[in-house]
Protein backbone atom coordinates (compact mmCIF):
# COMPACT_ATOMS: atom_id res chain seq x y z
CA UNK A 1 0.00 0.00 0.00
CA UNK A 2 1.69 3.59 -0.70
CA UNK A 3 0.47 7.08 0.59
CA UNK A 4 -1.62 8.26 -2.06
CA UNK A 5 -2.30 11.76 -1.89
CA UNK A 6 -6.18 12.78 -1.33
CA UNK A 7 -6.69 14.96 -4.60
CA UNK A 8 -6.86 13.50 -8.03
CA UNK A 9 -4.34 14.15 -11.05
CA UNK A 10 -4.64 16.36 -13.79
CA UNK A 11 -8.42 15.61 -15.53
CA UNK A 12 -10.86 17.35 -18.26
CA UNK A 13 -13.50 18.86 -17.11
CA UNK A 14 -16.36 17.02 -18.90
CA UNK A 15 -19.73 18.81 -20.10
CA UNK A 16 -22.76 19.01 -17.84
CA UNK A 17 -24.47 20.71 -20.31
CA UNK A 18 -25.96 20.17 -24.07
CA UNK A 19 -24.00 22.09 -26.53
CA UNK A 20 -25.83 22.49 -29.35
CA UNK A 21 -24.46 22.39 -33.03
CA UNK A 22 -22.09 25.01 -33.16
CA UNK A 23 -20.63 24.34 -29.32
CA UNK A 24 -19.97 20.65 -30.36
CA UNK A 25 -17.80 22.20 -33.59
CA UNK A 26 -15.99 24.25 -30.88
CA UNK A 27 -15.14 22.47 -28.49
CA UNK A 28 -14.21 19.19 -30.72
CA UNK A 29 -11.72 21.65 -32.05
CA UNK A 30 -10.00 23.10 -28.63
CA UNK A 31 -10.08 19.17 -26.36
CA UNK A 32 -12.66 16.78 -28.23
CA UNK A 33 -12.56 15.26 -24.64
CA UNK A 34 -15.10 17.90 -23.94
CA UNK A 35 -17.31 16.49 -26.00
CA UNK A 36 -18.10 13.64 -23.21
CA UNK A 37 -20.70 14.40 -20.88
CA UNK A 38 -20.22 13.77 -17.21
CA UNK A 39 -22.71 11.31 -16.93
CA UNK A 40 -20.48 8.79 -19.79
CA UNK A 41 -18.51 7.80 -16.45
CA UNK A 42 -21.79 6.79 -14.43
CA UNK A 43 -24.09 5.04 -17.34
CA UNK A 44 -23.22 2.24 -20.24
CA UNK A 45 -24.39 4.36 -23.35
CA UNK A 46 -25.32 7.80 -23.76
CA UNK A 47 -27.14 8.84 -27.06
CA UNK A 48 -27.88 12.05 -28.63
CA UNK A 49 -28.71 13.75 -32.75
CA UNK A 50 -25.98 16.53 -33.51
CA UNK A 51 -26.51 16.76 -37.03
CA UNK A 52 -25.42 13.08 -37.32
CA UNK A 53 -27.55 10.48 -34.39
CA UNK A 54 -24.62 8.96 -32.04
CA UNK A 55 -24.05 6.77 -29.22
CA UNK A 56 -21.29 7.12 -27.00
CA UNK A 57 -20.55 3.04 -25.43
CA UNK A 58 -19.03 2.59 -22.03
CA UNK A 59 -20.62 -0.91 -21.02
CA UNK A 60 -17.64 -3.24 -21.55
CA UNK A 61 -19.92 -6.35 -23.24
CA UNK A 62 -20.91 -3.63 -25.40
CA UNK A 63 -17.62 -2.87 -26.54
CA UNK A 64 -16.74 -6.21 -26.68
CA UNK A 65 -19.28 -6.62 -29.85
CA UNK A 66 -18.28 -3.28 -31.19
CA UNK A 67 -14.52 -4.45 -31.13
CA UNK A 68 -14.38 -8.13 -31.78
CA UNK A 69 -17.99 -10.02 -32.46
CA UNK A 70 -19.06 -7.30 -35.28
CA UNK A 71 -15.73 -5.66 -35.98
CA UNK A 72 -17.03 -5.61 -39.72
CA UNK A 73 -20.50 -3.64 -38.78
CA UNK A 74 -18.41 -1.27 -36.77
CA UNK A 75 -15.59 0.26 -39.05
CA UNK A 76 -13.60 3.62 -38.59
CA UNK A 77 -15.84 6.68 -38.97
CA UNK A 78 -15.56 8.91 -42.04
CA UNK A 79 -13.85 11.28 -40.22
CA UNK A 80 -10.94 9.32 -38.89
CA UNK A 81 -10.29 8.36 -42.32
CA UNK A 82 -10.73 11.90 -43.83
CA UNK A 83 -8.12 12.57 -41.24
CA UNK A 84 -5.78 10.12 -41.10
CA UNK A 85 -5.67 9.21 -45.06
CA UNK A 86 -4.11 11.97 -46.57
CA UNK A 87 -0.52 11.41 -44.13
CA UNK A 88 -0.96 7.63 -44.35
CA UNK A 89 -3.25 6.27 -46.95
CA UNK A 90 -5.33 3.18 -46.94
CA UNK A 91 -2.51 1.74 -44.71
CA UNK A 92 -2.54 -0.84 -41.49
CA UNK A 93 -4.56 1.90 -39.32
CA UNK A 94 -7.37 2.91 -42.27
CA UNK A 95 -7.91 -0.02 -43.73
CA UNK A 96 -10.73 -2.63 -43.65
CA UNK A 97 -11.93 -5.75 -44.49
CA UNK A 98 -10.33 -7.72 -46.78
CA UNK A 99 -7.49 -5.32 -47.31
CA UNK A 100 -6.78 -5.01 -43.58
CA UNK A 101 -6.80 -8.61 -42.98
CA UNK A 102 -3.99 -9.00 -45.40
CA UNK A 103 -1.76 -6.14 -44.49
CA UNK A 104 -2.51 -7.57 -40.74
CA UNK A 105 -1.19 -11.03 -41.72
CA UNK A 106 1.89 -9.35 -43.46
CA UNK A 107 3.03 -7.16 -40.87
CA UNK A 108 2.39 -9.28 -38.37
CA UNK A 109 5.91 -11.50 -38.20
CA UNK A 110 7.40 -8.26 -37.60
CA UNK A 111 5.86 -7.94 -34.02
CA UNK A 112 6.51 -11.08 -32.84
CA UNK A 113 7.87 -10.83 -28.93
CA UNK A 114 11.22 -12.10 -30.52
CA UNK A 115 11.77 -9.47 -33.08
CA UNK A 116 10.47 -7.01 -30.20
CA UNK A 117 13.32 -8.49 -27.48
CA UNK A 118 15.44 -8.24 -30.80
CA UNK A 119 14.87 -4.11 -30.45
CA UNK A 120 15.62 -3.86 -26.83
CA UNK A 121 19.27 -2.41 -27.22
CA UNK A 122 17.77 0.31 -29.24
CA UNK A 123 15.27 1.09 -26.37
CA UNK A 124 18.25 0.85 -24.34
CA UNK A 125 20.65 3.16 -26.16
CA UNK A 126 17.66 6.08 -26.23
CA UNK A 127 17.03 5.60 -22.22
CA UNK A 128 21.08 6.21 -21.69
CA UNK A 129 20.79 9.12 -24.29
CA UNK A 130 18.03 10.64 -22.16
CA UNK A 131 19.73 10.56 -18.98
CA UNK A 132 22.51 12.06 -20.19
CA UNK A 133 20.16 14.66 -21.25
CA UNK A 134 18.59 14.77 -18.11
CA UNK A 135 22.16 15.37 -16.45
CA UNK A 136 22.98 18.57 -18.61
CA UNK A 137 19.91 19.72 -18.08
CA UNK A 138 19.70 23.24 -16.00
CA UNK A 139 15.96 23.93 -14.21
CA UNK A 140 12.75 22.96 -14.71
CA UNK A 141 12.44 20.55 -17.75
CA UNK A 142 9.70 19.82 -19.93
CA UNK A 143 9.48 16.06 -19.83
CA UNK A 144 7.55 15.60 -22.84
CA UNK A 145 9.78 17.55 -24.79
CA UNK A 146 12.30 14.74 -23.60
CA UNK A 147 10.05 11.96 -24.22
CA UNK A 148 9.36 12.69 -27.71
CA UNK A 149 12.71 12.95 -28.09
CA UNK A 150 13.88 9.56 -26.89
CA UNK A 151 10.95 7.89 -28.44
CA UNK A 152 11.45 9.29 -31.56
CA UNK A 153 14.84 7.87 -31.79
CA UNK A 154 14.00 4.97 -30.68
CA UNK A 155 11.12 4.41 -33.84
CA UNK A 156 13.40 5.94 -36.50
CA UNK A 157 16.26 3.35 -35.11
CA UNK A 158 14.11 0.82 -35.08
CA UNK A 159 12.78 1.96 -38.24
CA UNK A 160 15.99 2.92 -40.25
CA UNK A 161 18.45 1.20 -38.28
CA UNK A 162 19.93 5.08 -37.67
CA UNK A 163 20.11 4.86 -41.51
CA UNK A 164 21.71 8.52 -42.39
CA UNK A 165 19.52 8.83 -45.62
CA UNK A 166 16.51 9.31 -43.06
CA UNK A 167 16.07 12.79 -42.36
CA UNK A 168 14.52 12.64 -38.63
CA UNK A 169 14.33 15.80 -37.84
CA UNK A 170 12.26 17.00 -41.07
CA UNK A 171 9.93 13.84 -40.70
CA UNK A 172 9.21 14.75 -37.41
CA UNK A 173 8.36 18.43 -37.89
CA UNK A 174 5.81 17.09 -40.48
CA UNK A 175 4.03 14.93 -38.74
CA UNK A 176 3.91 17.72 -35.76
CA UNK A 177 2.94 20.34 -38.35
CA UNK A 178 -0.13 17.69 -39.87
CA UNK A 179 -1.45 16.92 -36.55
CA UNK A 180 -1.61 20.80 -35.52
CA UNK A 181 -3.07 21.76 -39.05
CA UNK A 182 -5.29 19.11 -39.99
CA UNK A 183 -6.57 16.91 -36.87
CA UNK A 184 -9.26 18.55 -35.29
CA UNK A 185 -12.86 18.28 -36.23
CA UNK A 186 -14.69 20.94 -37.98
CA UNK A 187 -18.27 21.56 -38.33
CA UNK A 188 -18.53 19.84 -41.84
CA UNK A 189 -17.58 16.84 -39.79
CA UNK A 190 -20.32 17.24 -36.87
CA UNK A 191 -22.95 17.68 -39.25
CA UNK A 192 -21.82 14.81 -40.97
CA UNK A 193 -21.13 16.31 -44.84
CA UNK A 194 -19.91 13.79 -47.56
CA UNK A 195 -16.26 12.93 -47.29
CA UNK A 196 -15.79 14.19 -50.91
CA UNK A 197 -16.66 18.08 -49.69
CA UNK A 198 -13.18 19.14 -48.69
CA UNK A 199 -12.48 20.42 -44.95
CA UNK A 200 -10.42 24.18 -45.51
CA UNK A 201 -8.75 23.27 -42.34
CA UNK A 202 -6.84 20.34 -43.93
CA UNK A 203 -6.35 21.83 -47.13
CA UNK A 204 -2.92 23.21 -46.30
CA UNK A 205 -0.90 20.60 -45.10
CA UNK A 206 0.18 19.34 -48.29
CA UNK A 207 4.36 20.08 -48.54
CA UNK A 208 4.71 18.85 -45.42
CA UNK A 209 3.37 15.71 -45.92
CA UNK A 210 4.81 15.67 -49.46
CA UNK A 211 8.28 15.73 -47.78
CA UNK A 212 7.48 13.43 -45.33
CA UNK A 213 6.59 10.48 -47.70
CA UNK A 214 9.44 11.76 -50.22
CA UNK A 215 11.90 10.97 -47.13
CA UNK A 216 10.43 7.59 -46.71
CA UNK A 217 10.40 6.49 -50.11
CA UNK A 218 14.08 7.39 -50.57
CA UNK A 219 15.11 5.46 -47.82
CA UNK A 220 12.85 2.70 -48.83
CA UNK A 221 14.77 2.49 -52.27
CA UNK A 222 18.03 2.97 -51.26
CA UNK A 223 17.15 -0.31 -48.47
CA UNK A 224 16.13 -2.12 -51.20
CA UNK A 225 19.33 -1.67 -53.47
CA UNK A 226 21.88 -1.71 -50.64
CA UNK A 227 23.23 -5.13 -49.56
CA UNK A 228 22.26 -7.22 -46.30
CA UNK A 229 23.58 -5.77 -43.11
CA UNK A 230 25.21 -7.49 -39.96
CA UNK A 231 22.78 -7.81 -36.73
CA UNK A 232 19.35 -8.35 -36.58
CA UNK A 233 16.88 -6.92 -39.41
CA UNK A 234 15.09 -3.59 -38.88
CA UNK A 235 11.40 -2.83 -39.42
CA UNK A 236 12.05 -1.95 -42.85
CA UNK A 237 14.11 -5.01 -43.29
CA UNK A 238 11.10 -7.09 -41.85
CA UNK A 239 8.36 -4.86 -43.69
CA UNK A 240 10.51 -5.49 -47.14
CA UNK A 241 10.48 -8.84 -47.29
CA UNK A 242 6.77 -9.52 -45.20
CA UNK A 243 3.97 -11.61 -47.06
CA UNK A 244 0.74 -11.96 -46.53
CA UNK A 245 1.18 -16.30 -45.95
CA UNK A 246 -2.12 -17.11 -47.04
CA UNK A 247 -2.13 -15.18 -50.71
CA UNK A 248 1.84 -14.70 -51.17
CA UNK A 249 0.96 -11.06 -51.47
CA UNK A 250 4.00 -8.55 -50.40
CA UNK A 251 3.56 -4.38 -50.01
CA UNK A 252 4.21 -2.58 -53.03
CA UNK A 253 6.23 0.39 -52.59
CA UNK A 254 3.15 2.88 -51.95
CA UNK A 255 2.07 0.06 -49.26
CA UNK A 256 5.39 0.01 -47.37
CA UNK A 257 5.38 3.90 -47.27
CA UNK A 258 2.14 4.45 -46.20
CA UNK A 259 2.32 1.47 -43.43
CA UNK A 260 6.02 2.82 -42.12
CA UNK A 261 4.78 6.26 -41.47
CA UNK A 262 2.04 4.88 -39.73
CA UNK A 263 4.50 2.83 -37.27
CA UNK A 264 6.49 6.19 -36.88
CA UNK A 265 3.70 8.34 -36.00
CA UNK A 266 2.07 5.79 -33.39
CA UNK A 267 5.35 4.62 -32.66
CA UNK A 268 6.82 7.38 -31.17
CA UNK A 269 3.65 9.89 -30.37
CA UNK A 270 1.70 7.51 -28.48
CA UNK A 271 5.08 6.32 -25.88
CA UNK A 272 6.57 9.74 -25.66
CA UNK A 273 2.63 10.36 -24.26
CA UNK A 274 2.83 7.75 -21.75
CA UNK A 275 6.02 8.26 -20.33
CA UNK A 276 5.66 12.05 -20.15
CA UNK A 277 1.89 11.55 -17.88
CA UNK A 278 3.26 8.57 -16.29
CA UNK A 279 6.65 10.83 -15.17
CA UNK A 280 3.80 13.65 -14.28
CA UNK A 281 1.69 11.18 -11.82
CA UNK A 282 5.50 9.86 -10.15
CA UNK A 283 5.89 13.45 -9.01
CA UNK A 284 2.17 13.56 -8.07
CA UNK A 285 2.21 10.71 -5.82
CA UNK A 286 6.15 10.56 -4.60
CA UNK A 287 5.59 7.43 -1.88
CA UNK A 288 4.55 5.10 -5.27
CA UNK A 289 7.72 7.43 -7.39
CA UNK A 290 10.50 6.24 -4.54
CA UNK A 291 8.94 2.59 -4.00
CA UNK A 292 9.23 1.89 -7.92
CA UNK A 293 13.01 4.28 -8.28
CA UNK A 294 13.91 1.43 -5.71
CA UNK A 295 12.36 -1.57 -7.46
CA UNK A 296 14.78 -0.27 -10.19
CA UNK A 297 17.42 0.66 -8.30
CA UNK A 298 17.47 -2.85 -7.33
CA UNK A 299 16.80 -4.35 -10.46
CA UNK A 300 19.48 -2.02 -12.43
CA UNK A 301 21.74 -0.23 -10.52
CA UNK A 302 22.55 2.62 -12.34
CA UNK A 303 23.18 1.07 -15.72
CA UNK A 304 19.94 1.78 -18.00
CA UNK A 305 17.29 -1.10 -17.97
CA UNK A 306 16.99 -3.94 -20.83
CA UNK A 307 14.36 -6.01 -22.62
CA UNK A 308 15.56 -8.61 -19.97
CA UNK A 309 14.78 -6.68 -17.03
CA UNK A 310 11.22 -6.09 -17.70
CA UNK A 311 9.86 -9.33 -15.86
CA UNK A 312 12.10 -7.95 -12.43
CA UNK A 313 10.37 -4.57 -12.76
CA UNK A 314 6.64 -5.34 -11.90
CA UNK A 315 5.93 -2.33 -10.26
CA UNK A 316 6.94 0.19 -13.23
CA UNK A 317 5.06 -1.65 -15.35
CA UNK A 318 1.42 -1.35 -13.13
CA UNK A 319 2.77 2.36 -13.18
CA UNK A 320 2.85 2.60 -16.97
CA UNK A 321 -0.89 0.73 -17.23
CA UNK A 322 -2.35 3.10 -14.63
CA UNK A 323 -0.89 5.99 -16.62
CA UNK A 324 -2.42 4.13 -20.12
CA UNK A 325 -5.89 4.31 -17.53
CA UNK A 326 -5.65 7.94 -16.54
CA UNK A 327 -4.08 9.28 -20.03
CA UNK A 328 -4.81 6.83 -22.93
CA UNK A 329 -2.95 8.08 -25.85
CA UNK A 330 -5.79 7.06 -27.93
CA UNK A 331 -8.89 8.60 -25.76
CA UNK A 332 -11.65 7.89 -28.08
CA UNK A 333 -12.14 6.42 -31.04
CA UNK A 334 -15.31 6.87 -33.41
CA UNK A 335 -17.25 4.34 -35.64
CA UNK A 336 -19.68 4.58 -38.56
CA UNK A 337 -22.64 1.56 -38.12
CA UNK A 338 -22.92 -0.46 -41.49
CA UNK A 339 -25.77 -2.48 -39.96
CA UNK A 340 -29.22 -2.69 -37.78
CA UNK A 341 -27.62 -3.49 -34.00
CA UNK A 342 -28.80 -2.79 -30.71
CA UNK A 343 -26.39 -1.78 -28.01
CA UNK A 344 -27.51 -1.60 -24.27
CA UNK A 345 -30.74 -2.02 -25.22
CA UNK A 346 -30.73 1.83 -27.88
CA UNK A 347 -31.27 1.34 -31.49
CA UNK A 348 -28.45 0.95 -33.54
CA UNK A 349 -29.08 2.70 -37.45
CA UNK A 350 -26.66 2.16 -40.06
CA UNK A 351 -24.87 5.65 -40.34
CA UNK A 352 -24.78 6.13 -36.64
CA UNK A 353 -21.67 7.46 -35.04
CA UNK A 354 -21.04 5.25 -32.61
CA UNK A 355 -18.00 6.55 -29.84
CA UNK A 356 -15.95 4.84 -27.89
CA UNK A 357 -14.82 7.25 -25.59
CA UNK A 358 -11.89 5.74 -23.63
CA UNK A 359 -10.86 8.45 -21.44
CA UNK A 360 -14.61 7.58 -19.77
CA UNK A 361 -14.74 4.43 -20.10
CA UNK A 362 -11.04 3.89 -17.99
CA UNK A 363 -12.74 6.17 -15.41
CA UNK A 364 -15.87 5.02 -14.64
CA UNK A 365 -17.89 4.40 -11.44
CA UNK A 366 -19.14 1.85 -12.35
CA UNK A 367 -16.08 -0.50 -13.11
CA UNK A 368 -13.50 1.29 -11.60
CA UNK A 369 -12.95 2.23 -7.40
CA UNK A 370 -11.89 5.84 -7.37
CA UNK A 371 -11.93 6.60 -10.92
CA UNK A 372 -10.13 9.33 -10.97
CA UNK A 373 -7.21 8.51 -8.29
CA UNK A 374 -3.77 7.67 -8.87
CA UNK A 375 -3.03 4.07 -7.91
CA UNK A 376 -0.98 1.35 -9.54
CA UNK A 377 -2.11 -0.93 -7.08
CA UNK A 378 -5.34 -1.40 -8.41
CA UNK A 379 -3.65 -3.76 -11.66
CA UNK A 380 -2.21 -6.41 -8.65
CA UNK A 381 -5.38 -7.89 -10.44
CA UNK A 382 -6.63 -7.76 -13.91
CA UNK A 383 -9.29 -5.70 -14.68
CA UNK A 384 -11.92 -7.02 -17.30
CA UNK A 385 -10.66 -7.08 -20.43
CA UNK A 386 -13.23 -4.67 -22.33
CA UNK A 387 -12.85 -2.15 -19.22
CA UNK A 388 -9.52 -1.43 -20.42
CA UNK A 389 -8.50 -0.63 -23.79
CA UNK A 390 -5.33 1.72 -24.34
CA UNK A 391 -4.23 -0.43 -27.47
CA UNK A 392 -8.35 -1.49 -28.43
CA UNK A 393 -9.16 -5.15 -28.51
CA UNK A 394 -10.26 -7.97 -30.68
CA UNK A 395 -8.59 -8.40 -34.17
CA UNK A 396 -7.58 -4.82 -34.99
CA UNK A 397 -5.99 -4.58 -30.92
CA UNK A 398 -2.88 -2.26 -32.24
CA UNK A 399 -0.25 -4.44 -33.50
CA UNK A 400 2.66 -2.54 -31.42
CA UNK A 401 0.89 -3.15 -28.30
CA UNK A 402 3.83 -5.31 -26.85
CA UNK A 403 6.34 -3.11 -28.49
CA UNK A 404 5.21 0.17 -26.56
CA UNK A 405 5.15 -1.64 -23.06
CA UNK A 406 8.38 -3.05 -23.32
CA UNK A 407 9.67 0.21 -24.56
CA UNK A 408 7.86 2.50 -21.91
CA UNK A 409 8.87 0.19 -18.91
CA UNK A 410 12.74 0.15 -20.48
CA UNK A 411 12.56 3.77 -20.30
CA UNK A 412 10.95 5.22 -17.21
CA UNK A 413 12.74 2.52 -15.31
CA UNK A 414 16.25 4.09 -16.40
CA UNK A 415 14.92 7.37 -15.75
CA UNK A 416 13.53 6.67 -12.04
CA UNK A 417 16.41 4.64 -11.45
CA UNK A 418 18.95 8.23 -11.97
CA UNK A 419 16.54 10.70 -11.20
CA UNK A 420 13.84 12.28 -8.73
CA UNK A 421 11.24 13.72 -10.63
CA UNK A 422 9.09 17.02 -8.29
CA UNK A 423 6.35 18.79 -9.33
CA UNK A 424 6.47 22.75 -10.09
CA UNK A 425 3.81 24.94 -8.66
CA UNK A 426 1.08 26.61 -10.84
CA UNK A 427 2.74 23.97 -13.74
CA UNK A 428 0.06 21.70 -14.07
CA UNK A 429 -0.31 19.68 -17.13
CA UNK A 430 -3.55 19.90 -18.99
CA UNK A 431 -4.87 17.09 -20.50
CA UNK A 432 -6.26 18.24 -24.35
CA UNK A 433 -7.04 15.61 -27.04
CA UNK A 434 -6.61 16.62 -31.04
CA UNK A 435 -5.25 13.58 -32.24
CA UNK A 436 -4.06 12.04 -28.94
CA UNK A 437 -4.48 12.75 -25.54
CA UNK A 438 -1.53 15.22 -24.68
CA UNK A 439 -0.21 17.05 -21.89
CA UNK A 440 -1.01 21.10 -22.88
CA UNK A 441 1.85 23.25 -22.30
CA UNK A 442 4.15 20.00 -21.89
CA UNK A 443 4.82 18.38 -18.68
CA UNK A 444 7.11 20.70 -16.40
CA UNK A 445 8.66 19.33 -13.29
CA UNK A 446 12.25 19.71 -11.28
CA UNK A 447 14.47 16.89 -12.28
CA UNK A 448 17.15 16.22 -9.51
CA UNK A 449 19.76 13.42 -9.83
CA UNK A 450 19.93 10.46 -7.22
CA UNK A 451 22.74 9.58 -5.65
Amino acid sequence: MFDLPDADPAKVQLATKPLGLWGTAMTARRNLLELIPAIATRQPIVSGKTGLRWHMVMDPESLRRILKDRVEDYPKSVTTKLILNPAIGDSLFVAEGAHWRWQRRAAAPAFSQRHVEALGPVMTAAAEASCRRLAAAQGPVDLFEETVAATFEVISDVTFSGDGMFDRDAVHHSIDAYIAQTAKVSLMDVIGLPAWLPRPGRLFAGPGLKRMKGIADQAIAARAEAAATDGPPDLLDLLLDAQDPETGRAMNRDELRDNLLTFIVAGHETTALTLAWALYVCAFAPDVQEAAAAEARAALGTRAATAADVGALPLTMRIVNETLRLYPPAAFLSRTAQAPDTLCGREVRPGDTVMMPIYALHRHHLLWDRPDAFDPDRFLTAPDRYAFLPFGAGPRICIGASFALQEAVIILATLLANFRFDRIPGREPQPRMILTLRPDGGVWLSVRPRD
